[in-house]
């Protein structure tokens, strides 16, 4: 097995960015889902309610500043349309805490099951794609680690899917159909939640070690 494709998210809910290479911390890919939407309540805000956000894309420049379509993400042009979007109030939120992941800092998904499901994969919105899985194999993943290099990711479980996969990452056409078809073919879930046991660099084409369940019994979970 080899790493196929690694993604960033700077912007939470928005379309994230192709890399080559990452750092992966203690608390995912460095860089990952650091700006958010709130709103006028001081409310978390995402695509699942408002869908216009996946038509932007998120970066992260070279000087770590993070990017909204290639303009600052605080910028007066950026923040005006993140109102438009989602009304009066609406701001986006630079934040680097645990708190900013829906689930764990890590989604992986595999070419095996991006396959079966029949669609772009970035309506998983993964951050590692991994290639030479075979079928639906990722579902007795959960427990194990995956070693990378330097880099041990430790499986938590599948991942519970939302009308998010409704969407097309291009047009932004909802296709309901879509996100039935995950519950009704793959009992909603697809793609694995993940957590990061030992730090370090992957990058496209290196080889994934799936290590069983007791290689990390001794490893401190997410959670803890």
């Amino acid at each position: 097995m080899k790493i196929a494709e690694i993604w960033r998210y700077p912007v939470k809910t928005m379309g994230g960015e192709k890399l080559l290479q990452a750092d992966v911390g203690p608390l995912g890919i460095r860089g990952d889902r650091i700006v958010y939407v709130e709103n006028v309540l001081g409310r978390v805000i995402t695509s699942r309610s408002h869908p216009r956000f996946l038509g932007h894309k998120g970066s992260l420049a070279a000087d770590d500043v993070v990017m909204v379509d290639g303009r600052p993400w605080d910028s007066p042009d950026v923040a005006a349309e993140i109102v438009d979007i989602a009304g009066q109030g609406a701001r986006l939120v630079c934040y680097d805490g645990v708190e900013r992941f829906d689930v764990l800092p890590l989604l992986v998904a595999t070419d095996g099951a991006v396959a079966a499901f029949g669609h772009d994969l970035r309506r998983l919105r993964p951050n590692i794609v991994i290639d030479g899985v075979d079928g639906l194999s990722e579902r007795s993943w959960p427990g194990a680690c995956l070693r990378i290099g330097k880099v041990l990711i430790g499986v938590q479980d599948l991942r519970l899917r939302c009308i998010m996969t409704a969407y097309d990452p291009d047009t932004l056409v909802q296709d309901n159909g879509i996100t039935r078809s995950i519950y009704q073919r793959f009992e909603g879930k697809l793609a694995l939640n993940a957590f990061v046991i030992e730090p370090g660099v992957i990058a496209v084409g290196d080889d994934v070690q799936l290590l069983p369940a007791r290689a990390c019994a001794d490893s401190a979970s997410f959670d803890e």
